[in-house]
């Protein structure tokens, strides 16, 4: 989704068992321009296919869930297709096992709302130096397109 200056904006899921929580994220979200749509699943099965079809940009994922907990739905969904995440939680035992698993952040519960606008930020960053390597890539790629010599002519 293209914002009015031409930017992208963010989809964000939320994934959290609790609605107070689920609120709580939601309204902090609901300040920071660049998002623009928030979704949100109460469950972690519910979420793993809200993922897999809708491909969020980014994930705010409890540990703690009945059934399928955050860490079953980074396993479900994989490696290579699951977004950022940044894991809310009560729990700070989980932390080590959360960045083993490359979350983005790791919010304890209660958190204040500068600890949630920190992890924004490093959401915005990671997603700008994911851009700028793209760009490079491409940059690259026209640019040794370039360089290449020539076809030979086909024999006539």
């Amino acid at each position: 989704m293209l914002e009015a200056d031409g930017r992208e904006g963010w989809r964000v899921l939320v994934v959290d068992d609790e609605p107070l929580a689920r609120a709580s994220v939601k309204h902090l979200l609901a300040q920071a321009p660049e998002v623009t749509a928030v979704h949100e699943c109460q469950g972690g099965r519910e979420a793993v296919d809200f993922i897999l079809r809708e491909r969020p940009d980014l994930v705010f994922l409890d540990v703690q869930m009945p059934e399928v907990d955050g860490f079953d739905v980074l396993r479900e969904v994989g490696v290579e297709r699951m977004p950022p995440v940044i894991f809310v939680t009560a729990f700070d035992r989980y932390a080590v096992r959360a960045f083993e698993a490359n979350a983005l952040d790791y919010l304890l519960k209660p958190y204040g709302d500068q600890r949630f606008r920190d992890a924004l930020e490093r959401a915005r960053r990671q997603r700008a130096q994911g851009r700028d390597r793209e760009l490079l890539k491409h940059l690259s790629s026209l640019l040794e397109q370039h360089r290449a010599p020539p076809p030979p002519p086909e024999p006539s």
